[in-house]
């Protein structure tokens, strides 16, 4: 098939080039030239494993081009995906100007007839705006589809190309038959397509999102009473965690969530129930306790040495906000690095991929340096954020001859706490009894 994919971002361009390598002919659009002029030279503009390799490969069989021009791209594609981004507003309401713009610009395109996708995360009813902005623009017949994206940073090729499932919401047969041959390839193993209207699709990739977040939150909340009461989360997660109704998933503790899904989808949903009087008080709870959980993080740093980090040294090992991205967005690190400088600390950070990112935000918050055990030289704690595979299983002996204080703050429970405790060092762990 001949596909258009609008915007080239995260979702957009592991969309087109995920489509491309099943032998389909993709144009993928952005507005930005000077990412359009990378893309074309094979510039890969944040990271994702495996997605270099996937771009390359297809650009250079001419299955996968890249343009600025959206009325060219549409002209002649049968299926057209919308993956532009859907930012919060202030009120955590979801911004949906850049995608009426672009439905607007393919609206003004179209030359036949397609299937227009929205593949960004949008609030329920955002398909009739869609048709409607394009009905507006256009003669030519055209569909309106959902087909929301359940992509995980880190791991989107894998999630792309091998999907758990895949939700089409469509109201006619032939724009359900068309996208069923569009995702037949990927499916030869097992028919996972889940077929279902427009509204309800839009509402499951927040639903989805929600869930997930919500488990993550339970368990720092539990962590927390587990410190009180002396418990250790790392096996009462376990337990819980056997329990087939539940499952071991998304129950790990820690500093908190960020990114650009989770915080921003939770504040959108928020906002739906809102809008039409229903109080979604787990959701609320969620976005709330999420922020508390990271408040609450950087504050056992600050009251472990007296209220104060004045003349403090504070090493934190990963600043992107989960392992395998340098997607800073929302990142617990920078928030805890935020409280800790405040606090009277220097901070010093190190992360393998994210470190360009962070420079351009935090300014003189976070000295950024390229080694992790750099970081440690003279700190009075070292912090553990995002448990990056190379921060897992550090020389311990190693570092209690570098540090000053030897106080070790772990905020995703991925060191031994015997270990730590053998090599000289404190541990304080999320939810875990402290080791001294």
């Amino acid at each position: 098939m001949k596909l258009a994919v609008i915007g080239s971002g995260y979702v957009g361009l592991v969309t087109g080039a995920g489509f491309s390598d099943f032998g389909n002919h993709v144009t993928c659009v952005d507005i930005d030239q000077g990412r359009i002029e990378k893309l074309r030279r094979g510039e890969i503009p944040f990271h994702e494993p495996g997605l270099s390799d996937l771009v390359q490969r297809n650009a250079r069989q001419g299955r996968l081009v890249f343009t600025t021009d959206t009325l060219d791209a549409v002209r002649d594609a049968e299926v057209i995906f919308l993956a532009v981004g859907t930012p919060s507003r202030p009120d955590g309401s979801a911004d949906l100007s850049y995608l009426v713009e672009a439905a607007r610009q393919v609206g003004r395109g179209l030359q036949g007839p397609a299937v227009i996708v929205t593949k960004s995360t949008v609030p329920v009813g955002t398909g009739t705006l869609v048709r409607e902005t394009v009905a507006a623009v256009t003669t030519q017949p055209f569909t309106v589809a959902s087909n929301p994206e359940f992509l995980k940073e880190g791991d989107a090729i894998n999630d792309f190309l091998k999907p758990a499932r895949v939700i089409i919401g469509a109201d006619d047969a032939a724009t359900i038959e068309i996208l069923r041959r569009l995702y037949a390839g990927f499916l030869r193993t097992s028919d996972r397509i889940q077929v279902m209207d427009v509204r309800s699709a839009e509402l499951t990739k927040y639903a989805a999102n929600a869930m997930l977040a919500t488990r993550i939150s339970f368990m720092n909340e539990l962590a927390a009473l587990a410190d009180q009461l002396g418990c250790d989360i790392e096996k009462v997660r376990k337990g819980i965690g056997s329990d087939p109704r539940i499952g071991p998933k998304f129950l790990f503790p820690g500093v908190g969530f960020g990114g650009s899904c989770f915080p921003k989808d939770l504040r959108a949903l928020r906002d739906m129930g809102r809008l039409h009087n229903v109080r979604l008080g787990i959701v609320e709870a969620v976005v709330d306790a999420n922020e508390h959980s990271k408040r609450a993080f950087a504050a056992r740093v600050v009251d472990r040495f007296g209220g104060t980090l004045a003349g403090k040294r504070i090493a934190i090992w990963g600043l992107a906000f989960k392992p395998e991205t340098d997607d800073i967005r929302e990142s617990p690190a920078l928030d805890v690095a935020g409280v800790l400088h405040a606090a009277g600390a220097t901070v010093v950070g190190y992360d393998p991929i994210a470190s360009d990112n962070v420079r351009s935000v935090a300014g003189d918050k976070i000295t950024l340096v390229g080694d992790p055990y750099i970081a440690a030289e003279g700190a009075d704690a070292v912090v553990l954020i995002t448990e990056w595979h190379q921060l897992r299983q550090p020389d311990f002996a190693r570092l209690r001859g570098l540090v000053r204080t030897p106080v070790l703050f772990d905020g995703r429970n991925v060191w031994d706490p015997g270990e730590a405790r053998r090599a000289g060092f404190e541990y304080v762990g999320i939810g875990r009894p402290s080791l001294a």
